[in-house]
């Protein structure tokens, strides 16, 4: 498995440097990881843009699903840029309509405001009705990468429509395998010709005390863990 992308969230400083530290490939750059990922800040953004490693934010200003008003697009457009002011060389990006399908109108307006940067389609792609259809619209758009469970909770559990995936993906748009992987779950997913893979490689963090009897924790906290990084990558790279 030579030559395996390793892509790693995180969403706080320490998570960045634990990534970077364990050897990840890229990184995406989040807050807010347990609600799948949302827009990080000005200030994480700065951060990382220092870092060699590349770091790419996610463009998500909230959770929930993926049907964008017209202000909310707005903003989307102004991260957009923010990102690429502070010299950041990718976005990752998605919308739908409200039953799941891609919205092209809206990704044209996004991919338009992004142009020169390397994109990726997040996994608003697992909602889509159709995944083979999703792919190739996709494609069509000028997407780099597309980050998918396979319509699954787990890329373990969805790969078998993966693997239809990336057979329709062809060689033109990388279809990036996320969510529940890790060392353990790896095996399940070597046999699909990967190209990169998407991972947080976390570790719980300890919690209790007033924090979190004032709300302040929820109590499962993660955060990336460069030992598992660079397991992860030990074994992509074997």
């Amino acid at each position: 498995m030579a030559n395996i992308i390793l892509e790693v969230c995180v969403d706080d400083p320490a998570g960045l440097t634990e990534a970077i530290a364990g050897g990840a490939d890229r990184v995406e750059l989040c807050a807010a990881l347990a609600l799948g990922g949302l827009t990080p800040s000005q200030g994480l953004m700065e951060l990382a843009a220092q870092a060699t490693t590349p770091c790419y934010p996610i463009i998500r200003p909230r959770s929930g699903d993926f049907s964008y008003t017209v202000a909310e697009v707005a903003v989307m457009r102004a991260d957009i840029r923010a990102a690429r002011a502070l010299g950041l060389k990718g976005v990752v990006l998605g919308a739908s309509h409200p039953d799941g399908r891609l919205n092209e109108t809206v990704l044209r307006v996004l991919l338009d405001e992004a142009a020169g940067l390397d994109v990726t389609l997040h996994r608003c792609i697992d909602l889509t009705p159709n995944k083979l259809q999703a792919v190739a619209t996709a494609r069509s758009l000028g997407f780099r990468r597309i980050l998918s469970s396979g319509g699954a909770l787990t890329a373990a559990d969805g790969a078998e429509t993966l693997a239809a995936m990336m057979q329709a993906a062809g060689d033109g748009v990388i279809i990036m395998p996320g969510s529940g992987v890790s060392l353990e779950t790896l095996p399940k997913l070597s046999h699909l010709g990967l190209r990169e893979i998407h991972a947080s490689c976390a570790s719980a963090l300890p919690s209790g005390g007033p924090a979190r009897e004032f709300g302040f924790q929820s109590g499962t906290e993660k955060r990336t863990d460069r030992v598992k990084v660079a397991a992860l990558k030990a074994a992509l790279s074997g």
